[in-house]
């Protein structure tokens, strides 16, 4: 089946045209959330026939993922933001924190349908779903948009990379959806077996994909293209074969504003990327999503008008997204914690071998580094390389996560 260039038509709509379906909808889930509990008390005094566009959204307060989990804490599994009970959805899922999302079976619930288009992915392709199943939403998320576009699916999830080559080949997988890293594990493995696989498309999010493995993808025939998505909100952005910024889907509100603040930034500024979905069973209202970006002008070569973002710049705070998992700095305070002798931790992001690395520098009077990885792996979620200096020795600059990988 040939495919069309766009997934639908509301990717193409005027700026007049998408204006006008906003007006209509955004005050409709504007008033869904003022019913819910979770709300209770933010949205006091909203009339939510005012609230028509972005810029009457600026009234409203910022909600955090800390106040989701604050009221989850109280009222076990949502905190009172869904409009269905637990059992009314298909799937609960778990996040770090933790943190519980809803899921449901609806067509292209998480909207990752318009990304899996615009790679290229539709009716006859077998997509290879490496992004994990168990607990958290990633695979999920990414199925449900293969089913969007009509595409076969292998729930692969990570590891065992040798029977993920056996599969592909004998599947006869055609493209590849993960973080941007394990498809080169996958590609170099099947190499070492001398096996050819027939991936040519790879739909990557978790992660940043960086230009030398996007290079590198193209050399061996790999479309590849990201998108920017959340375990709360689904597909806020993503890549068209444009490669021009990232285009924000049609069923969210993206602002950019001053960290920390819910105060939009000059255009183009580097910014806080909050969120507010259209989803009515899950309405998410000026989300914080800790993420940074910056609005690009224009629209994109490509026909989709939609406002354009450059893609996740880093994290508002000094969280970091390492090898498709957050770091967070209370996390690195709890490694200090676990150990008396140990005085400050620093946590470094870098790459090597187009795959993230994360070094763990521990100032510290002890020796025990495999007691120190132990603790790393079951604090932090990751294994790292410790590296242990004298106490005093790490620079004094407030970082306790640094990231030295570059986007550019």
């Amino acid at each position: 089946m040939a495919q069309t260039s766009h997934f639908d038509s509301l990717e193409t709509r005027s700026p007049e045209t998408r204006a006008a379906d906003l007006a209509r909808s955004l005050p409709a889930q504007i008033a869904r959330a003022q019913a819910l509990p979770g709300y209770a008390g933010s949205l006091d005094g909203v009339a939510p026939e005012t609230i028509t566009n972005a810029e009457a959204l600026v009234a409203l307060p910022v909600l955090r993922k800390s106040e989701i989990g604050k009221q989850q804490a109280q009222s076990a599994p949502f905190g009172g933001f869904t409009t269905k009970p637990p059992h009314a959805f298909t799937h609960i899922f778990q996040s770090p924190g933790p943190i519980y999302e809803p899921s449901s079976d609806a067509p292209d619930w998480w909207r990752m349908g318009r990304f899996l288009h615009a790679v290229g992915i539709g009716a006859g392709d077998i997509v290879q779903n490496c992004f994990g199943y168990h607990l958290t939403p990633a695979g999920m998320i990414f199925e449900s948009g293969a089913r969007a576009v009509g595409a076969a699916v292998l729930p692969a999830g990570t590891g065992q990379t040798e029977l993920q080559v056996i599969a592909a080949r004998d599947i006869g997988t055609t493209a590849y959806a993960g973080t941007p890293d394990y498809l080169k594990i996958i590609l170099e493995k099947a190499d070492e077996m001398g096996v050819t696989l027939g991936i040519t498309k790879a739909a990557v999010g978790g992660g940043a994909l960086f230009p030398s493995l996007r290079d590198y993808y193209a050399q061996r025939g790999i479309t590849c293209l990201q998108s920017y998505a959340t375990a709360d909100l689904g597909n806020i952005a993503y890549e068209s074969p444009a490669a021009e910024g990232m285009i924000v889907d049609e069923n969210v509100i993206v602002e950019i504003v001053t960290p920390g603040t819910g105060t939009p930034v000059a255009p183009g500024d580097v910014g806080e990327v909050v969120v507010t979905t259209l989803n009515p069973d899950y309405p998410l209202i000026r989300f914080a999503t800790g993420d940074l970006s910056a609005v690009l002008p224009g629209a994109s070569p490509c026909g989709r008008t939609n406002m354009r973002i450059k893609g996740w710049m880093g994290r508002a705070d000094q969280t970091t997204k390492i090898k498709g998992m957050f770091v967070r700095p209370e996390q690195v305070a709890a490694l200090v914690a676990q150990h008396p002798e140990v005085t400050k931790a620093r946590v470094v992001a870098s790459r090597a071998n187009e795959q993230d690395v994360m070094t763990v520098h521990l100032e510290t009077t002890g020796d025990d580094t495999e007691a120190y990885g132990a603790s790393v792996a079951a604090l932090l979620k990751l294994k790292g390389k410790v590296v242990l200096a004298a106490p005093g020795s790490l620079p004094n600059d407030g970082l306790v996560i640094e990231d030295q990988r570059s986007y550019d």
